[in-house]
């Protein structure tokens, strides 16, 4: 029991106050740093640190899922999609740092809150933890054809990140289907989408 607490206490260190490295090259590193403005900066800064929280809360969900997850083929199917996440956070990261931003100054905040609803998710049952992942990529997936779309056209090094991203999660949600997930009641998939509202809105200022 001990060692499992200082286990989950060890990833969240690791998540929140560790730079994340990727096993993967970095999309768009070939591609030369487009010409920006100040603003368009500072956009592209707010638009990735958005996306860099949702990696936060994706660690945490996993997390919390991975804990209260009956089967242990599951378990591991969920370290595995959180491990490629890792990669994710490192990429908008290495982003945010190209052009000189910062991180969210609320990330233990949303990773605390994430890990509270994963560990909740899986205490319905894994076909409903399955159902929750599905759901959760399906969302984000949308989430970052809306980001591609207000991408600047030349901005080409966000643009392969984002694209990437796109298609890792599409994969996810694939597999938590294929896994046996249940498909979540509609009220729930709505308050989902707007608590991922309120989330984008606030980290893409704090």
């Amino acid at each position: 029991m001990l060692d499992g607490l200082i286990e989950h206490f060890d990833k969240a260190l690791q998540t929140l106050a560790v730079k994340p490295s990727s096993t993967r090259p970095v999309p768009g590193s070939a591609q030369p740093e487009c010409e920006l403005d100040d603003q368009q900066r500072g956009d592209i800064a707010a638009l990735m640190r958005v996306n860099h929280v949702g990696e936060i809360c994706a660690q945490a969900l996993y997390q919390g899922q991975a804990i209260t997850a009956r089967d242990a083929g599951l378990r591991e199917s969920l370290q595995s999609a959180a491990d490629e996440e890792v990669e994710h956070l490192a990429w908008t990261l290495q982003r945010i740092e190209e052009v000189g931003g910062r991180t969210s100054l609320l990330n233990p905040l949303w990773y605390g809150g994430a890990l509270a609803v994963g560990v909740a998710a899986g205490v319905l049952g894994d076909r409903w933890n399955l159902g929750f992942l599905a759901e959760t990529e399906t969302q984000v997936e949308a989430h970052l054809q809306g980001h591609l779309d207000r991408l600047l056209p030349q901005d080409l090094r966000s643009r392969a990140i984002l694209d990437q991203m796109k298609q890792d999660e599409s994969v996810h949600a694939s597999l938590a289907r294929n896994l046996g997930a249940a498909e979540l009641p509609w009220p729930v998939r709505v308050a989902m989408k707007a608590a991922s509202k309120v989330m984008t809105t606030v980290a893409a200022r704090v």
